[in-house]
């Protein structure tokens, strides 16, 4: 069966902000553009076939959530999926640099990757100042779709119950506070049909450790968490742990490591119809954050330039190429070249139907 191509909504393509008249959505010539923010070094060829091979993968997997919004009748939806698709659909050179505007979207690998390095700058400084850190995990029993958002409501009612009830004996002088980082994954099982919403949290002790996994298991009973499904264990590496905690924010919206799979076995399956649930229930929701303390304050500006004309390129993303190229001389940017695995991975094993 032919596979269909959506079409965007009117008005959904992400365009670069600039001046001059925009003529059927593109960066207008003109006497000169504005371009907003630091820009990205282009120094390095290889970071930008990174960021290539990302915006391959997250237009694909937003093509195919855009599908299964479709099929659901969500229209919100689907624009949110159409914006993460366009997001750095448009980019300009200037001066060795790179200009363009990030959705900041969960289902956009690219801002999904900007985030993590953002999270690792900001908080690893803190985290290695605790002597003796703990990795934790904690679940409960997996749910169907229709479940869903209200099991992640309850993950995060129990938490903050946890958090609480400890910060009021501290405040009593009664016990210590609990402090840490979490964020909240939750993955689907295709065989079973269900989720497994949990949470990855890096704490400063063994002691918030073993008190998040008593509490945990005491407020859900053994009818929702088993206490063989939470662990703990020491961190070892703290920046590796620190990845492993804030990559889950966006795990199920970044590229599949392709790598990992075993040679001669078939590639995974993308159930975007499943993401597609996921996104959804945790719309309402953080994915990261920290508890029981905080950070120093950032200052952030929002600077822009003006880019007289002929001194700047304009590289529109081309889904076909995989890569930015020139309108006018189509030279690419980066020259990324996908692996005939990921391209399979991308082609053949999209599932939009599964729930």
């Amino acid at each position: 069966m032919e596979k269909k191509t959506p079409q965007p909504l009117r008005g959904a393509i992400y365009t670069l902000a600039q001046s001059g008249t925009l003529k059927n959505g593109s960066i207008a010539d003109s006497a000169e553009r504005i371009v907003f923010g630091a820009g990205s070094e282009f120094g390095d060829n290889k970071v930008w076939r990174n960021r290539a091979k990302r915006k391959t993968i997250s237009q694909k997997l937003n093509l195919g959530l855009i599908q299964a919004a479709e099929k659901k009748g969500e229209p919100e939806r689907i624009r949110g999926y159409w914006n993460a698709y366009y997001c750095q659909n448009r980019v300009v050179s200037h001066d060795g640099r790179i200009y363009g505007k990030y959705c900041k979207s969960r289902t956009c690998t690219l801002c999904c990757s900007i985030r993590k390095a953002e999270i690792i700058n900001r908080y690893l400084p803190v985290l290695q100042k605790w002597e003796a850190p703990f990795f934790v995990t904690l679940t409960a029993k997996a749910v169907r779709a229709e479940g869903l958002a209200r099991r992640f409501f309850v993950f995060k009612k129990v938490f903050r119950r946890i958090c609480e009830k400890h910060k009021k004996r501290n405040q009593r002088g009664n016990g210590q506070k609990l402090m840490g980082i979490k964020s909240l994954e939750c993955n689907f099982n295709p065989s079973k049909q269900s989720y497994n919403p949990h949470f990855h949290v890096l704490v400063p002790n063994e002691w918030v450790a073993d008190v998040l996994i008593k509490d945990w298991l005491k407020l859900w009973t053994r009818n929702f968490a088993l206490p063989t499904a939470q662990h703990k264990r020491p961190v070892q590496d703290l920046e590796r742990d620190l990845v492993e905690v804030i990559k889950y924010g966006s795990k199920v919206f970044t590229e599949p490591d392709t790598n990992k799979t075993a040679k001669g076995k078939s590639l995974p399956n993308i159930h975007t119809a499943a993401l597609h649930n996921i996104v959804t229930a945790m719309e309402p929701y953080r994915i990261f954050e920290r508890f029981g303390f905080n950070l120093p304050k950032e200052e952030k500006e929002r600077t822009f330039k003006v880019v007289p004309e002929g001194q700047s390129k304009e590289w529109v993303f081309n889904l076909p190429d995989h890569d930015w190229k020139n309108p006018k001389t189509e030279e690419r940017l980066t020259g990324y070249t996908p692996t005939a695995r990921l391209l399979w991975l991308l082609e053949e094993n999209m599932d939009t139907d599964l729930e």
